[in-house]
C-alpha cells in the first residue's frame, strides 16, 4: 500500500516517539536543554523553577525543529533526505503539526509559571528567534542573526527566572551568542550542497565552507576566552588548562585537513559548553 503525505504506516509507540524526536532534531534540541539545566542549577534557582525553565526551553526547542521540518519538507524530499522521518513519509505530517501546537501551548505555561521576564525573553527572543531562522532568514546573509539571539539571550531566560530575576552578565551573553554563531557555521556545513540545491544562501553559503569553518573556530574560541576569564576572581588552573587546549584545537581547525578541522571545532563547542556552565 503507497504512502501519501498525509499518512504513514502503523508503529510501534517506542517508534513513533522517536521519529518525532528526530523531526524535532532531537540532538540539538536535548543539547540546548542540557545546557539550561545546568545553568539552572549552577545559578541557585529553587528546583521548581529550575525545572519549571528548562522544561520550557526544552518544549520551545520541540517547536524549532517540527517547524523546521514542516516548512522544509519540499526541499527535503527533492534532495532525497532519508534521514528526514517527513520527508521519507515514516511520519505523517498531521502528527508533527499535532506536536507542534501542544509543545507550543506547554512552552508558553512553563514559561509563564517562572515570571513574565524569563516567559518574554523565551518565547520572543529565544524561542521565537529559532523560528523566524526557519520561516526565511536562513536563507538571507542575516542567517546568523537568530543564532546570536537565541543563544545569547538563553541565559537570561535562566537568570530572569531567578529570585530577584536578573539579566545574565554581559560576558556570558556575549559568550553565547559567540557560541550560537559558532554552532551555526557549524551545522551547516555539511548541508551546503544540499541547500543550494534548493534555494537555501545563508551567511555560510556566502562566504563558503573554509571561510565558515575559520570563522566557527574564532568565534568558539571568543566564546571560550569570554567564559575563563568574564567571571570576578583568578581564573581556576583547569580552566586555563581548557583554554591551551582550545588554542590548539583551533590551530588544527585553521590548518588541518580532512575531517579533522571539523571535529576539532566540535570539541571547542562542547569545551565552551562546559566552561559556560561552570562559570
Amino acid at each position: 500500500m503507497p504512502v501519501t503525505a498525509g499518512t504513514a504506516p502503523a508503529r510501534p509507540a517506542p517508534a513513533r516517539a522517536r521519529a518525532l524526536l528526530a523531526a524535532a532534531h532531537g540532538g540539538p534540541a536535548l543539547a540546548v536543554t542540557a545546557v539550561t539545566g545546568l545553568l539552572a542549577l549552577r545559578g541557585g534557582l529553587r528546583p521548581p523553577a529550575a525545572a519549571a525553565v528548562t522544561a520550557a526551553v526544552f518544549t520551545g526547542q520541540l517547536t524549532i525543529g517540527w517547524g523546521n521540518d514542516l516548512l522544509d519538507l519540499s526541499r527535503d524530499r527533492a534532495v532525497g533526505r532519508t534521514d528526514k522521518p517527513l520527508a521519507v513519509g515514516s511520519l505523517p505530517v498531521g502528527w508533527v503539526a499535532r506536536a507542534l501546537v501542544v509543545a507550543a501551548l506547554a512552552s508558553l505555561v512553563l514559561s509563564a509559571l517562572v515570571g513574565w521576564r524569563s516567559a518574554l525573553v523565551n518565547v520572543v527572543l529565544a524561542t521565537g528567534a529559532g523560528h523566524a531562522y526557519n520561516a526565511g532568514l536562513k536563507a538571507t546573509p542575516w542567517s546568523w542573526v537568530p543564532y546570536t539571539c537565541g543563544f545569547g539571550m538563553l541565559p537570561s531566560v535562566v537568570t530572569l527566572a531567578a529570585s530577584p530575576p536578573h539579566w545574565a552578565p554581559w560576558w556570558m551573553t556575549a559568550a553565547g551568542a559567540a557560541l550560537g554563531v559558532g554552532a551555526h557555521l557549524l551545522n551547516v556545513l555539511p548541508d551546503l550542497a544540499d541547500d543550494e540545491a534548493t534555494g537555501v544562501r545563508g551567511l555560510p553559503h556566502r562566504i563558503g565552507e573554509r571561510p565558515s569553518r575559520v570563522l566557527a573556530a574564532a568565534l568558539l574560541t571568543a566564546a571560550s576566552v569570554l567564559a575563563v576569564t568574564g567571571p570576578a576572581g583568578s581564573p581556576p588552573a583547569w580552566a586555563w588548562t581548557a583554554l591551551a587546549l582550545v588554542t590548539v584545537l583551533a590551530v588544527l581547525t585553521w590548518f588541518g585537513r580532512g575531517r579533522a578541522p571539523f571535529r576539532a571545532a566540535v570539541v571547542i563547542a562542547l569545551l565552551d559548553v562546559v566552561l559556560l556552565t561552570v562559570a
